[in-house]
């Protein structure tokens, strides 16, 4: 399993009072770049780098392909990942998106990894977009830009799309998924899938695992040039001297933070009764749903009640101030989240490898946490990457 580090750019408030005092922003990015530069030296695998726009606190990384630009530049083994780009085109067009990435793939001398997602509501709305189109702009995304990239030119209007990528015959493709049918669909596509832990029990990461490599393993015809069969899943990280000096640091704080920005700023309500209608839709289709509905059936017939999480995320949805240490507490009861001292750390990598996950994205600079302590966990666990991926030593 490779390490890799997963970035959001995030830049809680409170903020200083002047209108025009920018130099907290540009602290924080200039922080990133710091962070990017060490997890370079000590051998992390990837650097993940989100998009989001209009996410104010919760995320400053409106322009990632510039800031993946930048550190292309200032790294030179790291690969270096949009995770992702949001696909619908009135956000960001094909073309746009394969140029961009081929330029990425130049700059970096073959380095970009490139994920795609059909974003969410609050961004659907920023650009204009039609909630009823972007699962198809997504799809149309996914078919269209591998084939610019290796000069197929009936997807661009007979125009040539240049520069062409560095590596052949492509960047590898993901699909940020978050639920069984998007993870099947990844699957079924021929692109890696990028993953959360955050919020999901280790024996549902477990089954959405095997649900990817079944719809994969089923692939004949990629997006791609070949099948990216690559599991990757992001969770919250915390590596400190001792057990006691991580919590002590503020990490119960920085994942409930995290978790109450992220349900509100996704406007997770909403996108939670959508996501019951599909997935009742799949377990009923006459047909049998595909992969997912035989897991969302399977699951249905084996549940023993929702999760001490799963409560506490659904207080939130309610609008309820939920301490931090009662959220925090929930996520560690089911391993959702990393935290501790070197030793707590190792065991709880050793456990999400044996899940079959192929790429951690190590979740570390999360809420307030302190930029020193942050690079001091980024450098505590680069400690630990020689014990799970051998091609680093």
């Amino acid at each position: 399993m490779k390490l890799d580090i997963f970035s959001e750019i995030q830049n809680p408030r409170p903020w200083p009072d002047g209108v025009n005092d920018n130099d907290h922003q540009h602290r924080r990015i200039q922080q990133a770049i710091e962070q990017a530069v060490l997890a370079d030296e000590l051998g992390y695998g990837c650097w993940w780098q989100v998009e989001h726009h209009g996410a104010e606190e919760f995320s400053l990384s409106s322009a990632p392909e510039l800031l993946l630009a930048a550190l292309s530049q200032r790294t030179s083994r790291i690969r270096l990942g949009h995770a992702a780009v949001l696909a619908p085109r009135e956000i960001n067009h094909p073309i746009r998106i394969a140029e961009r990435a081929a330029m990425l793939d130049q700059l970096s001398g073959g380095r970009a990894e490139i994920g795609l997602t059909r974003s969410t509501p609050p961004e659907w709305r920023l650009f204009g977009a039609d909630p009823a189109t972007v699962r198809e702009r997504t799809k149309d995304a996914f078919e269209a830009v591998p084939k610019m990239w290796t000069g197929d030119t009936s997807v661009s209007g007979g125009v040539p799309v240049v520069p062409a990528p560095r590596q052949l015959p492509h960047p590898p493709l993901w699909q940020a998924a978050s639920s069984p049918a998007s993870f099947e669909e990844a699957g079924r596509r021929g692109v890696g899938v990028l993953g959360t832990t955050l919020w999901e029990p280790l024996d549902r990461v477990a089954r959405l695992v095997e649900l990817y490599r079944a719809a994969a393993a089923e692939c004949r015809e990629p997006v791609g040039a070949a099948v990216n069969n690559q599991v990757a899943f992001f969770t919250f990280v915390h590596c400190a001297d001792t057990d006691e000096e991580a919590m002590r640091g503020g990490a119960a704080a920085a994942a409930a933070w995290y978790t109450a920005r992220a349900l509100t700023f996704f406007e997770a309500a909403d996108a939670f009764m959508e996501n019951m209608e599909r997935e009742k839709a799949l377990m009923a289709d006459p047909s049998g749903g595909g992969l997912a509905g035989e897991f969302l059936r399977a699951e249905a017939a084996g549940a023993a009640g929702p999760s001490a999480a799963a409560l506490v995320i659904g207080r939130i949805l309610q609008g309820e101030q939920v301490p931090d240490d009662e959220v925090y507490n929930a996520l560690a009861e089911q391993d959702s989240l990393i935290v501790g001292s070197p030793e707590t750390v190792r065991k709880k990598l050793r456990g999400y490898a044996d899940l079959g996950i192929d790429r951690l994205m190590c979740f570390q600079q999360v809420g307030a946490l302190p930029h020193e302590s942050v690079l001091r966990s980024i450098r505590l666990v680069g400690e630990l990457i020689p014990e799970f991926d051998q091609s680093a030593v």
